[in-house]
């Protein structure tokens, strides 16, 4: 009996002796160049690098905060990337459990009508007396591969980069789904300024009209200047309709993205108060790889492709498994369960190497490698357009400060060019077409100017979300 138990002994010491073996390389972070700081980052931006503010600080519109909030809880994409985010916990818990052994209950009963021609059918007959052959099996069987090569470990590896890598795609979707939310508020209240515009200069042109009418009534002008200010007034009225259609359809996308119906939202009543405090440091472009969730989600796939590419190597290696069972058997239900004369027992163990797989191994291990460098090249990617984005919002917000002083400057020159165009024309010293030149240069003085401040709202928005956000 003991030399019977040698082999079974000695895969044992074996499996013992190769379980600390591993085939796969450990990670190492892809090499990244990264540049000392931002295109056109000032120096007072490089004094801090303390974690941004969360959007409870920066955003100081309560109404915004309330739809952004709404969107965090409703929004569909982030309730099935939250689907998803189970799958994958529920993938790496099961991963933790590599190293246990299966244990299986079989439990079978079978009859055979055996051939009176043959050995079996003939001692059947003679020793039982029947023409079939019964066969009653209850067995516990216990399989377990051990882990030479580190095939567990580097399942569990590839399971933890996975779950951590849907954890920062779902954390920078809600990053990207708060800077829609504020982008689309914004839009939406720059929509209500460029309506209060078209209604005041509706306004202007109608006093405008009427102070031509007057003159043309009495003599002193010609139909054609009464038909130029007509003109002019319908210019701005045309701006009301036109308005109101892009108030509608941005409150319905806004809508659609809190996950609500299309309907009347409230919001702030100009722009200035709904303008965020840029209160966050731009830090350096090497702290975009701590604080970026998409750039941190990146490296997590280069993490878990070198865990497939390690199984796939492991699998051109040989395994051990062993599978010890215990059970009864009996030819007779009666004696079924008679103990100890129906118990059976096995030791098996088993060593497999695979020898000829057509390449199939070998092919699936080269695959994995190129997998590997693919997620190596896309993290290096993920860090280019994390640095490009955050200057081109450094680029955009600094110059729209630039502009918007300029605008203003002009707003002040058209703003008394108008006036004087009136005083003058009233009393003769100019002509209505330059009325109407002044008028126009200001209304679009005034478009533009709320057009930059929109541009300034998504720099900033884009500026907090290509540092990295703050929704925790």
């Amino acid at each position: 009996m003991r030399k019977n138990l040698n082999p079974i002994l000695w895969i044992a010491l074996l499996t013992i002796s190769l379980g600390a073996c591993r085939v796969g390389q450990k990670y190492s972070r892809p090499e990244i160049d990264i540049p000392n700081e931002f295109r056109d980052q000032s120096a007072a931006q490089l004094t801090s690098d303390t974690v941004l503010l969360p959007l409870n600080t920066f955003f100081k519109d309560k109404l915004l905060l309330s739809l952004i909030n709404q969107a965090l809880e409703k929004n569909n994409d982030l309730a099935v990337a939250h689907l998803t985010m189970n799958q994958l916990e529920l993938n790496y818990k099961q991963s933790k459990l590599g190293l246990l052994p299966t244990l299986d209950l079989s439990v079978g009963a079978n009859r055979m009508w055996l051939s009176r021609n043959s050995l079996n059918g003939s001692l059947s007959e003679q020793f039982l007396g029947t023409p079939y052959m019964d066969d009653y099996t209850a067995s516990l069987r216990l399989s377990w591969e051990a882990d030479i090569w580190g095939k567990a470990k580097m399942k569990q590896e590839g399971a933890w980069a996975n779950y951590f890598a849907q954890q920062e795609n779902l954390q920078a979707l809600k990053t990207r789904i708060v800077a829609q939310v504020a982008q689309a508020y914004f839009t939406l209240i720059t929509l209500d300024e460029q309506l209060k515009v078209a209604e005041r200069n509706v306004l202007l042109g109608d006093s405008t009209l009427q102070m031509i009418r007057l003159q043309y009534e009495s003599a002193q002008i010609s139909s054609l200047a009464l038909d130029q200010a007509e003109a002019q007034k319908k210019t701005a009225e045309l701006l009301i309709p036109l308005a109101k259609q892009n108030i509608a359809v941005q409150e319905n996308a806004l809508n659609i993205l809190c996950g609500s119906f299309p309907a009347k939202l409230a919001r702030s009543g100009s722009i200035t108060e709904a303008m965020p405090d840029e209160l966050f440091s731009a830090g350096v472009p090497a702290m975009l790889l701590s604080r970026r969730p998409d750039v941190k989600a990146a490296e997590y796939g280069v993490v878990a492709t070198n865990a497939q590419s390690g199984l796939a190597k492991a699998a051109m290696y040989p395994s051990l498994s062993l599978t010890p069972s215990i059970g009864v058997n009996s030819f007779r239900f009666n004696t079924w369960f008679d103990l100890p004369g129906s118990i059976v027992k096995t030791v098996a163990g088993n060593l497999t190497q695979p020898i000829f797989q057509k390449k199939e191994l070998k092919t699936a291990y080269e695959v994995a490698k190129i997998e590997q460098e693919k997620a190596a090249i896309q993290f290096r990617q993920s860090v280019l357009v994390a640095v490009g984005e955050v200057s081109d919002a450094l680029a955009r917000s600094n110059h729209a400060d630039e502009r918007l002083q300029l605008v203003e400057a002009k707003k002040q020159s058209l703003t008394k060019a108008t006036s004087d165009a009136m005083l003058l024309y009233r009393s003769s010293m100019a002509t209505y077409l330059e009325v109407i030149t002044a008028q126009n240069s200001a209304l679009e003085n005034e478009l533009d100017a709320i057009n930059i401040k929109r541009e300034k709202l998504e720099a900033v928005t884009n500026l907090y979300r290509a540092l990295g956000g703050g929704v925790e």
